[in-house]
Parts: structure tokens; sequence; C-alpha cells
């Protein structure tokens, strides 16, 4: 991946989404970042050395996805980073509809959206890659006081498993992952009116992680050590106490 390529960042105003635009920016790529703080993106833009285009876009509205797909069709994309995405703590009765329907839009439509129109323009070139920022959370079998974001990202691993095994039974050199890290410092607790209750790591270090094991093709990138154990043991452990024990974990987030 270190050759002179395109990629294009969602979510890229700050967090995992820009610390990858950073590392990207000194391999050489040319970069498309996107997300709705324009300011942010053009700040971050400010600080890259490279060719970098600003493309503002609400990731939670449909027709958005779909512009942004048609502005950045011709522009040779070989690498997309879907990043963006939030979560919000609280009890599944109280957490408002609104925000929840966001939630689904914004984590579920339009990485769908992005992933759909660009892996079939990579099956037809047979080149590219694509890094589906999903969450641990994913991978465990629910998340009592996180319901909603939990599922967002259980079915952002699904989905993404399910095309890595089309692309490898049709022989593709597209190659898809999906990134589920733990907790990692970046504003996902300010927006979820949340903190952490287990150790985090830095957005940075996540996004090394995540590179490094989309360069190796691998399907399911978990950063930690820490969190691969508990992957493991969402596994194997009883679903009503793997639900109780995240209940417990979730409820230290509280603020």
């Amino acid at each position: 991946m270190d050759n002179k390529k395109t990629a294009l960042i969602t979510g890229a105003s700050s967090g995992i989404g820009q610390e990858i635009a950073k590392i990207l920016d000194k391999k050489g790529y040319d970069l498309i970042i996107t997300a709705r703080r324009v300011d942010r993106l053009r700040k971050l833009k400010e600080k890259l050395n490279g060719n970098v285009t600003v493309i503002p876009c609400d990731l939670s509205d449909e027709k958005q996805c779909v512009n942004l797909y048609n502005k950045v069709k011709d522009m040779d994309i070989y690498l997309l980073i879907n990043n963006a995405g939030f979560g919000a703590v609280g009890s599944f009765n109280e957490i408002p509809l609104e925000k929840e329907l966001e939630m689904i839009k914004t984590n579920c439509i339009g990485l769908h959206i992005l992933t759909k129109l660009f892996v079939k323009d990579f099956i037809k070139k047979d080149r590219g890659h694509i890094l589906n920022v999903a969450s641990s959370a994913g991978l465990m079998p629910g998340g009592p006081l996180m319901s909603t974001y939990y599922a967002t990202k259980a079915y952002v691993v699904s989905l993404t498993s399910g095309i890595y095994q089309e692309l490898k039974s049709i022989g593709s050199n597209v190659s898809i992952s999906a990134l589920c890290p733990g907790p990692v410092d970046t504003e996902f607790n300010q927006v979820a009116n949340a903190k952490f209750s287990v150790q985090s790591i830095s957005a940075k270090k996540c996004a090394k992680i995540a590179l490094i094991g989309l360069a190796k093709r691998e399907l399911i990138i978990v950063p930690t050590t820490y969190m691969k154990g508990c992957s493991v043991l969402a596994k194997i452990a009883p679903r009503k106490f793997m639900l109780r024990a995240t209940q417990g974990i979730q409820s230290k987030k509280i603020k």
C-alpha cells in the first residue's frame, strides 16, 4: 500500500480517521477527507503535506453519501476507510429515538452505501482495499446500556465478514477488513456522554495497527490483547453471562 494511491476517509475530522489520514499522508497517498465539520477538515489539511481534497458530508444522509460517491468515483480510489460513526450510553427506553436513528443511519446505512458502491468498482478493477471501522462491541452478543450502538457494530462486522468471503470465493484481489478496537482516546465518549471503564489506547496506535492489519488482509483487526481475549470469551461463554458482564462494564461508563 506504499505506492502513490488515493484514499477516501470518512469521519476524518478527529480520532482514528484523522490519525489514519496522517499516516497515509506520510506514505505518499493522495487523500479525500470527509466529515460534517468542514472547519476541522480544513485544519487537518493544513497539517498534511500531500494532495488533500476536502469534501463535507453528513454520513447519516443517504443522498449525501451517494453524492459523495459520485463526486469521487472517477478519482481512482484505491483505499476506502469507513470510519464515521458514534454511540450513545443509556437505557434503551431513555435514549431519544431520533439519536438512535441517526446512529443507525451513520454507523450502518452510510457505511453500507459506500461499501456497496466502491466494492463494485474495486471488483471491476480487481484492486482496492476497504477498512470498515466497527468495534469490539460488534464481537459481543449484545450491549445493555448501549444496545443500539452494539447492534450497529455487529451489523458492520457481519456485513464485512460476508463480503470478505464473497471476495475470496471469486479469487478477487480486493480486500475488506473490520477494525474492532476497544476503548480509544477519541471524542467518542464526549458524544456518547460516557466515560471509559477500562484502559484505552491512543487513536494514533489504533490507526497504525489498523493499517498493518489491512495490509495483511486480515478480516477482523483487534488492536489489543485484552480485547482479543474478551472477544474469545464472548464466543465460548454463555450469552446471558456475557450480557450481565457487559452491562456491569457499561454501567460504569455513565457519567
